[in-house]
């Protein structure tokens, strides 16, 4: 098991975009914004990482700017998700799935719980917030 604070590596499915990233806390979110869902196949399951986030994969690294601060990172040869980033680095977060080493680290929160679908839910207690709080908290981290 890596230790809580300790880099982790990671990558998508063919090899060909690697990375390292430090989370925050050993915790796992889920976000069910339509854009998420849409991008990777599903709920995005992420681990935030801040500024930690080191991308290798060259050619093969897709960058997706989905709004005016936001943007997605992809591998353009099998298509993993990456990780979901702010433009400037000042917080990313990385896609659970494409970590080498998942030990250790707990699904605690939900974010954009009123974009949910109904056809699913899960089974554990975890934190849940509406877009409205995420964005709202997160006009409060940028403006701190």
């Amino acid at each position: 098991m890596t230790g809580e604070g300790a880099a982790r590596t990671g990558g998508c499915l063919c090899g060909a975009v690697r990375f390292d990233a430090v989370p925050e806390k050993p915790e796992i979110d889920a976000c069910h914004c339509s854009r998420c869902r849409r991008w990777s196949g599903g709920v995005f399951l992420s681990v935030p990482c801040g500024t930690s986030l080191d991308v290798r994969g060259g050619d093969a690294l897709g960058v997706h700017r989905m709004s005016d601060y936001g943007e997605r990172l992809f591998c353009r040869t099998c298509g993993s998700s990456i990780a979901w980033r702010m433009q400037d680095g000042s917080m990313s977060a990385v896609a659970f799935q494409a970590f080498d080493d998942q030990s250790g680290l707990v699904f605690a929160e939900e974010i954009f719980i009123d974009d949910k679908p109904p056809h699913y839910s899960f089974a554990n207690e975890t934190r849940k917030l509406t877009g409205a709080q995420v964005m709202a908290q997160f006009a409060n981290e940028q403006g701190a």
